[in-house]
């Protein structure tokens, strides 16, 4: 990028002019990872100060049996496959009730799309861990989710909404999103959902008064311009309702061997290569700078490993996503390396490490508690790091 160009785009960023497409597309093509985290950093540090949030969750899949074969995935299995499962709502309330510890504030609800269960599995589902689990913030549902239990319920998407708002739900799944692009989406996504149905029912639960996370699978067949462009739409989206706390990049997973049954469920990977992880930041630096209207940007440890996560904080993330104990959709699946748990002392120690003041949350971002920052006497004040 030549250094009319970077002036330009630094002036941009600083004076709060939007990007345009064509800016993106510039940006990721830069390779100056230190200019780009720099920029970024400032923005995050404008909305958000020195804080890096985060909140004690746990993930709970009620069934991995789903009749969508999407390519990336490893976590869904047919009806009768040896290691297919269902909980029963005793089972998955009793589950939950194990991961209680710790002052858990969210249980986060994801599931594959099951060709038999029955519409009322899912209210029901909640009341009973919400009763079971009332301090708790239900996170539950991805949009996909909800389109699928129009198919099955003959309900409309705004009534499904009201019924499992009506049972606890505080907040839909940002998932199903992977990259809008058809160009990319018709190779990678098995399922009925794509960019109208998936904005339509984001729209709703806005409207209706949720907070929504927003996600991006990246890394896999897409170029940066399929990046760019799933952002703006979510950018255009986010003018319009303004329901979307944060915007989550996912890094695609390599899947090896599944570690359950041997077999290679990802038919992706003979082609595909995990992002690197100056790809990962690069990614998570011009997200931030393109998307001005939403507030926070979060990095899932458990797809990006914790020193790419702390990296991030440096590169334009303010958020790192919970103490996750079992994250099955990865975990069956990878050898990628991280952990299947950090708890709050990991968590705070991370984020202190990355020279950084640690921000207890819940669903909806407001503040549990505040934390003591990094020792003054240890390290400087946090500014981006240099690669």
């Amino acid at each position: 990028m030549d250094v009319g160009l970077k002036r330009e785009l630094e002036e941009k960023v600083r004076s709060g002019e939007r990007l345009t497409r064509e800016d993106g597309i510039a940006l990721y093509e830069s390779d100056d990872l230190a200019w780009l985290g720099g920029l970024a950093h400032e923005v995050r540090t404008r909305k958000n100060g020195d804080v890096v949030h985060f909140n004690v969750n746990r993930h709970l899949n009620m069934t991995n049996v789903c009749t969508a074969s999407c390519a990336y995935c490893s976590f869904q299995r047919k009806p009768g496959e040896k290691d297919a499962y269902t909980m029963r709502i005793e089972e998955a309330v009793k589950l939950a009730k194990a991961m209680e510890g710790e002052n858990l504030t969210e249980l986060h609800i994801v599931n594959g799309l099951h060709p038999n269960l029955p519409w009322r599995y899912y209210p029901r589902s909640l009341r009973e861990l919400k009763a079971a689990l009332p301090h708790v913030s239900l996170k539950a549902f991805t949009a996909t989710e909800i389109h699928h239990f129009e198919t099955i319920s003959g309900m409309s998407a705004s009534e499904i909404l009201d019924e499992l708002i009506d049972a606890g739900l505080e907040s839909l799944t940002g998932g199903g999103a992977e990259i809008f692009d058809w160009e990319v989406r018709q190779h990678i996504v098995d399922h009925r959902t794509h960019w109208e149905d998936w904005s339509r029912i984001h729209r709703l639960a806005h409207e209706k008064g949720l907070k929504t996370p927003c996600t991006m699978l990246y890394g896999h067949i897409e170029e940066p311009r399929h990046r760019v462009d799933h952002v703006l739409r979510l950018r255009e989206l986010q003018d319009e309702t303004g329901g979307f706390q944060v915007f989550i990049p996912l890094r695609y997973q390599h899947d090896f061997v599944d570690v359950q049954d041997g077999k290679v469920r990802n038919r992706l990977q003979a082609r595909t290569q995990m992002a690197t992880g100056a790809e990962a930041l690069k990614t998570f630096a011009v997200s931030r700078l393109l998307f001005d209207n939403v507030p926070h940007v979060k990095v899932f440890w458990v797809m990006h490993g914790v020193q790419t996560a702390q990296l991030a904080l440096q590169h334009g993330a303010d958020d790192m996503d919970g103490s996750v104990v079992e994250y099955k959709i990865t975990h069956d699946a990878d050898n990628f390396g991280t952990p299947n748990k950090l708890t709050r002392e990991d968590l705070l120690d991370l984020i202190r490490d990355a020279g950084f003041r640690p921000v207890e949350r819940n669903t909806r971002y407001e503040i549990i508690r505040e934390y003591e920052g990094p020792d003054p006497e240890r390290r400087e004040s946090p500014q981006p790091m240099r690669v």
